[in-house]
Parts: C-alpha cells; sequence; structure tokens
C-alpha cells in the first residue's frame, strides 16, 4: 500500500513579488513600466556623470567660440583685400587747434601710403593699406560743425575723436558727443594730433593722456587709452586698430543699405549717377533711397561699377577696365511711389451751412443776381480778430488751419490785464481779392512790427519761466473767464468721469491733417513681413556699384563741407502717418520747451522740423482701457514723456534727437533724446483743464461753491459733470442759487472749509504738421530765388 505524501492547499502558499526580469522581451519592460522612465539623479556621485558633465561644458564652449570665430570672419569678409569695401572713418575734431589734415598724414607715414584727396580739399579721403590688406576712406568733418559730424558718424564704420593736449573742449562738443551718443555712435577711437615739445613737454605728456582718457570715458566707458600720433608707434597702432579690428554694429543701421558717394555726377536729362560701395543691408532698385537735408527719390536702375585691375603684377603693367553690367532696374508694378500722403476727399466730411463768401461765389459763376442778407446767427461771417495797429496786409498771413486751438491756448495764458486788451482789438472782414491774392504768394517780406507789439511778444517771451513754475505748483488750474459764457469758452471741451477707463471715440471730430495720413491695420506684422523681405533680392553688400536716381534737384549734387550719402528706405517709409516717441529731456538743457514750441527731430537718416505735442508715458507702454493719455504742457526733467508727431513712417528702435535752434545755426541746443515707440493714430492726448471754485458756505457734506461760474446757464450747462476736492472729495452739482453763478453741490463726506472744489475738462489736441529740415546753404538759395 503506498501512502500519499502531504500537500498544503495552493490557496495558503506564499508568493513572494518577483523583481528579476528574467529576460524579458522589450514589449514586457514597457508593459511593465506603464510609461514611466527612469530619471537618472542629480545627486548620483557616480564617476561617469561628471566626466559626461565635463565634455558637455567643453563641447558647448567649443561651440560658442566657433560661432563668435564665424560672426567676427562674417563681419569682416566684406573688408577682406585691397579690392574690398573701405572702412569708412569719420575725423571730428573736438577742439578748434587740432589740424585734421596733419592727423592723417601721420596714419599714411607710418606705413608710407599716400592718401588720395588730401590735397585737393574732397570731402573724401582714401588710402590703401597693403600692409594690412584693406582700404581706408577718411571723411574729413570741419570743427564746430555738428550737422556735418553727424551725418559723417552715420555713415561710417569707426570714429576717429581728435582731442587736444593744450585746450579743453567747450560746451559746443560736450554737446556733440552727447549728440553722437544718442543718434549711436561707432566704435570710438580717441587720439591726440602731432605735437612738439614745445606745445606739450614730454614730462607732461602720460598725465594729459591720462586726464583726456577720463574725459572720453565719461561718453565711451569702452575706451582703453588715447593715442599720440607724435609717436611713429602709437600712429601705427591707431591705424591697426582701425584696419584690422572688427567695427560694432549700430543697431538701427541693421539690415538698412547706404552708400556713400565716391563721384557724384548729374546728367542733362537731370538724372544723378552716385558711385559707391553698398552697406549695410541689400539695396533694391523698387525702393526709394533718402538723400539726407533733400528728400525721398526713385532709383531708375543699378549698374555694376568695378574697380580698374592691373594686369600684370610687375611696374608699368596695363590697367583693364571691366565693362558695367546692369545689376538690377525698377519695376513699376512692385516699386513703391513717391506718394507720401492721401488725397482728402472734402465730399466725404459732414455737410455744413455754406458761408456767405460761398453763397456770392455760386452766384457769380451762374451770373444770378445778389443773394439777400441771411437772417442774423443763420449764416456764418467771416470775421477774423487781429491786433491792433496790424494792417490788411500783415492780416492776411494769419494761417487758419489751428486758429480755434491756438487761440484756446492763448486765452489760458491771458491774464486779466491781457484779456483787456482782447477787447480793444479790431474785427477786419477779410476782401476775397487779398485772399487770392496771399494764395498765390508763399513767402512774404520782412515787416518790422511797431514797438507796441513787440513790447507785448517780449513780456509773454519773459513769462515762459512763470508759466512753467505755476503749472508745477497748479497743474492745468486755469481761471473761469467773466467775459465769456464758460460754455462758450470750454465748448470743445468735455467730461470723463475716469481719464483710464472713460469711453473715448478715437475717430470723431478728427482734423483735416487724419485725412492725409496712413494707418496700420497691424503694424507689428507689417514690421515682420518687411523685414523677412530684405533677405530676399536686392544688391549685396560689398558691390560697387553706380545708382541712377530720378528728380534730384540742382543743389543736392554741389559739393558741401558733409560727404554725400544715399540711404536706401524700407517699403512704405515714405508714407506719414502720427509718430510716437519716448524720450527724456537732456540735463544740460536750460530754460523751458512748451509743447508745440518748433524743434529739429532727427531719427534715422531724417531731419524734420515739427511742433510736437507731449503726452504722459504709461509704464510698460500700455495703452489702457481707452488708450486715453494726459497732455503734458511742458517737457519735464527727469521724467519719460512721449512725443507725437507727423512724421513719414520708421521700423525698428530707431534713436531720435530733439534739437532747438539758437541764434548761432552751427550750435544747435540738444532737448531731448530717446527711441521711436509706435505710429498709432488712435492714440487720444487729452488736454486737462481744470476750473476752481471756492467753498462759501459749508454744511456738513454740502457746500455752496462760488467763483467757478459767473451765470446760472454754465452751472446748468455743465451739472452732469464730476465734481471733486483737492482733499479727495467727490460730488455732484445740486442746484444754482442766483444769479452770479452760485451754486449748491452735494459730496460724499464732510467738506473743509479751506478745501478747494475743482471740476475737469478734457479736450484732444493733436501735433502741427512737420517739414523737412534743409541746410542753410538750400533754405538760403530757395529764398532768394522766391523773393526775386
Amino acid at each position: 500500500m503506498v501512502v500519499e505524501a502531504h500537500h498544503h492547499r495552493s490557496t495558503l502558499k506564499q508568493k513572494n513579488k518577483p523583481f528579476k526580469s528574467h529576460h524579458a522581451t522589450k514589449s514586457a519592460l514597457k508593459d511593465i513600466a506603464k510609461g514611466r522612465t527612469a530619471r537618472q539623479s542629480t545627486k548620483s556621485p557616480a564617476v561617469s556623470t561628471v566626466a559626461q558633465a565635463r565634455l558637455n561644458r567643453r563641447n558647448t564652449q567649443k561651440q560658442a567660440q566657433a560661432t563668435k570665430r564665424a560672426s567676427l570672419v562674417a563681419a569682416t569678409r566684406i573688408f577682406n583685400g585691397t579690392d574690398g569695401a573701405p572702412r569708412i572713418v569719420a575725423i571730428i575734431p573736438l577742439s578748434e587747434d587740432v589740424d585734421t589734415r596733419a592727423c592723417i598724414q601721420a596714419l599714411g607715414r607710418c606705413v608710407d601710403e599716400e592718401i588720395h584727396g588730401i590735397n585737393e580739399n574732397k570731402n573724401i579721403w582714401a588710402m590703401k593699406a597693403s600692409r594690412f590688406k584693406t582700404s581706408l576712406q577718411f571723411l574729413p568733418v570741419p570743427f564746430a560743425r555738428p550737422f556735418a559730424a553727424l551725418d559723417a558718424a552715420r555713415a561710417a564704420d569707426y570714429t576717429l575723436l581728435l582731442l587736444s593736449p593744450t585746450i579743453e573742449v567747450t560746451p559746443a562738443g560736450d554737446t556733440l558727443l552727447r549728440m553722437l551718443q544718442a543718434q549711436g555712435l561707432p566704435t570710438a577711437i580717441a587720439a591726440i594730433p602731432p605735437t612738439t615739445t614745445e606745445n606739450l613737454d614730454a614730462k607732461a605728456r602720460p598725465a594729459v593722456l591720462k586726464s583726456l582718457l577720463s574725459f572720453i570715458q565719461y561718453f565711451d566707458p569702452a575706451q582703453r587709452r588715447v593715442f599720440d600720433l607724435s609717436a611713429s608707434a602709437d600712429s601705427l597702432n591707431t591705424l591697426r586698430a582701425l584696419a584690422e579690428g572688427c567695427p560694432g554694429e549700430v543697431k538701427w543701421r541693421a539690415g538698412r543699405p547706404w552708400v556713400v558717394g565716391e563721384s557724384v555726377e548729374r546728367e542733362e536729362d537731370g538724372v544723378l549717377k552716385v558711385t559707391g560701395v553698398v552697406r549695410g543691408g541689400r539695396l533694391s532698385p523698387d525702393r526709394l533711397v533718402h538723400i539726407p537735408n533733400h528728400g525721398d527719390y526713385l532709383v531708375s536702375k543699378i549698374m555694376s561699377a568695378p574697380l580698374p585691375r592691373t594686369k600684370h603684377s610687375r611696374p608699368g603693367g596695363m590697367d583693364v577696365e571691366n565693362e558695367p553690367v546692369l545689376l538690377a532696374e525698377r519695376v513699376s508694378s512692385s516699386a513703391d511711389s513717391l506718394v507720401s500722403t492721401n488725397v482728402a476727399d472734402d465730399m466725404a466730411n459732414e455737410q455744413t451751412w455754406p458761408t456767405e463768401e460761398e453763397m456770392a461765389g455760386a452766384l457769380q459763376s451762374t451770373g444770378e443776381g445778389e443773394v439777400p442778407d441771411a437772417k442774423k446767427g443763420t449764416t456764418p461771417r467771416r470775421i477774423r480778430r487781429i491786433p491792433k495797429g496790424m494792417t490788411e496786409y500783415q492780416a492776411s498771413w494769419i494761417v487758419d488751419e489751428s486758429e480755434d486751438e491756438d487761440e484756446d491756448e492763448e486765452r489760458e495764458e491771458r491774464d486779466g490785464e491781457e484779456r483787456g486788451q482782447i477787447d480793444e482789438d479790431e474785427e477786419m472782414v477779410l476782401d476775397d481779392t487779398l485772399d487770392m491774392e496771399s494764395e498765390r504768394k508763399s513767402v512774404v517780406a520782412f515787416q518790422e512790427l511797431n514797438m507796441e507789439e513787440e513790447q507785448k511778444q517780449l513780456i509773454s517771451w519773459r513769462k515762459r519761466s512763470q508759466e512753467e513754475q505755476d503749472a508745477q505748483a497748479f497743474p492745468d488750474e486755469i481761471d473761469t473767464p467773466q467775459d465769456i459764457p464758460a460754455r462758450t469758452r470750454f465748448a470743445r471741451f468735455r467730461g470723463l468721469r475716469s481719464l483710464r477707463t472713460s469711453p473715448w471715440d478715437p475717430y470723431e471730430n478728427l482734423p483735416g491733417e487724419y485725412a492725409r495720413i496712413f494707418e496700420f491695420e497691424d503694424f507689428k506684422r507689417t514690421e515682420r513681413d518687411i523685414l523677412r523681405e530684405l533677405e530676399d533680392s536686392g544688391i549685396q553688400p560689398g558691390t560697387r556699384v553706380t545708382i541712377f536716381i530720378e528728380g534730384v534737384p540742382h543743389e543736392a549734387s554741389l559739393p558741401s563741407e558733409s560727404p554725400f550719402v544715399l540711404y536706401g528706405l524700407l517699403k512704405h517709409e515714405h508714407k506719414k502717418t502720427v509718430l510716437h516717441f519716448t524720450v527724456q529731456r537732456n540735463t544740460e538743457c536750460e530754460g523751458s520747451v512748451k509743447s508745440k514750441d518748433p524743434l529739429i527731430l532727427c531719427y534715422g537718416p531724417r531731419r524734420l522740423r515739427v511742433n510736437p505735442v507731449y503726452s504722459q508715458h504709461t509704464r510698460g507702454g500700455g495703452k489702457g482701457a481707452n488708450n486715453v493719455h494726459k497732455f503734458e504742457r511742458f517737457l519735464w526733467h527727469g521724467t519719460t514723456t512721449v512725443v507725437s508727431v507727423y512724421a513719414p513712417i520708421t521700423f525698428g528702435k530707431q534713436p531720435c534727437m530733439l534739437l532747438r535752434e539758437t541764434e548761432n545755426p552751427q550750435t544747435p541746443e540738444l532737448v531731448a533724446m530717446g527711441t521711436f515707440m509706435n505710429p498709432d493714430t488712435t492714440r487720444i492726448i487729452a488736454k486737462r483743464i481744470i476750473l476752481t471754485g471756492h467753498p462759501f458756505k459749508v454744511h456738513k457734506k454740502t457746500a455752496t461753491v462760488r467763483y467757478m461760474f459767473f451765470n446760472p446757464d454754465d452751472i446748468q450747462y455743465f451739472k452732469p459733470i464730476q465734481l471733486f476736492t483737492k482733499h479727495g472729495r467727490t460730488g455732484h452739482i445740486r442746484e444754482s442759487l442766483g444769479t452770479h453763478g452760485y451754486f449748491k453741490a452735494h459730496f460724499d463726506g464732510p467738506v473743509n472749509q479751506m478745501d478747494t472744489v475743482c471740476m475737469s475738462l478734457y479736450k484732444r489736441v493733436y501735433p502741427r504738421w512737420s517739414e523737412n529740415w534743409t541746410t542753410l546753404r538750400a533754405s538760403s538759395g530757395r529764398d532768394d530765388e522766391m523773393e526775386e
């Protein structure tokens, strides 16, 4: 008989958790992981991890070195060889005793090279530095010519700043350095001219160089030394820095083409031929070119202009000239036009009642009889107020475009004595024949004002400093006039519950200039598309070409102290719109800078005469809920302000400067500097005025206010607008009391007897139309022709 072995039940058997794969397949491992991946611990002390990290660091450093070396080679490839693009150097003297010619000759002597054009009074000097296998172009600038210095530095790769070891830099030189800094200073090199031991002792020379280095580092902290051109070693080091270094990139010029005119010729048919090397970005004949101080013009074609080459390297070898080849020609279908403004459609405006002059003109054209006089108040007469003592001829030159707006500003600034003089002004109905004659003429001969009017203007000019102090102490506060109803005087103003959130339609009651400008649907998208197109078509940088430009005036081809430089514009950069710049006022600028004062705006290659308006800058550049920003009457120190002007469109972060002309045209005053913000036509610049009143009687939350208005009709007109006090209370007008402008107001809390009741009113303001700034030579010649 067989005895069976004892067996446990299977349900009681213990099964341990499997922890080994036992040669599992990849799919089995993936199922077991369920998507989880093993992450290596960062604190693992494994030797392999440390070695891998070291290899990664070395590889990253090697890649960075290779990238930097490749960018350096790409940046200097355009200058390689004596036939490559010349390095452009702007020579700017900062003292009167600096001899520019002697400094450049010292650079040529250290390598035994000849300076071409230095003895021919040309504005471009050329030198081939065979030792460094490159060529140089020097743009000499006369002393105390800031606009010529700015033009030369704008097109240069390097700026050679010449300092005097014996004479200090004048305040005009300090201002010029600030202008160069604001415009975008190319790679700067400081040096002193060759001096003898009689003028500068050898022992004192190191101390002088150290002092000049401290001065120049205030404007350019990257400077490490000031070269002494008296020593041949320093002259060679200066030339080596110019010929072998990599010039720093000026940000606003990136991707923009420009050409320094080596030769400028004018053909009989008015076409200007400019020969030079394309620099910067690609140059396309379909885009317009800008000639500083003259304007924008069309390019008809671009042809190659190769340098003559020597057939044999032996002395006396024959020069072989290559034939010029047509590189590109303008295509009318895709080229930009010279249209900068829209043509306003007067029929799209609101229809108003015709004036008596329009009706009389219509009857004269049809041959019908005279029209009967209209009832009083139904037809507007064309009547102007002119100062006492002004003739009809002088009155014909009063501009109508901003008459209402200027009249509002003048009335806000006048005191009681000046208001009394307004009543003595004469009213005159202007003659039609005089208007026709004034429209045909564009320049009026100078006529001296009488002593009374001259004294009045002098007093108003001297009051500017007092106005600025009042604007700081009592911002936007004005007195309600007693001789004019407030509802008439402030008819163009409105009340807002909140400047930041109250709705305001940006397309209502626009001036006539808004019918002439352009507006972008999406500026950022347009900018991206245009910058992307730059890399596709055009002449490569470094190519020597001849550009044929149409319609250039004769004075543009005349020789001047500034080099002839033309700049290629991007698409749409000829069209005008409303541009906004963020600026900060120059700390060295003294005096008041009032809104709509005439200034010179410099941005990119352009200079414009503008009358800008200033507004507050929102932190971060935001627009807020309604894109309404408060108008600033003055350009204040220590704050960032937005400047708004009518100007041609620009793309990118363009630096800008605001200059103010002085008695000497060659010593402008630097007012402010900043950068381009955006071309927003819907930005509302709201001018605020505050009407103030005195709480005559106070009872808890109710007060009787006087001196804010002077008749009950004005109180009824402004009743819906909210009141506030300087101590933070808000309220509304309840009812009018009496006939002298007293009213009862109720506030949200107890009112103090020493408080001031205020009411804010707002009006949208606009800048004035801008014009191109021209040099003295061009402008004076044009004025002489008109006067003849």
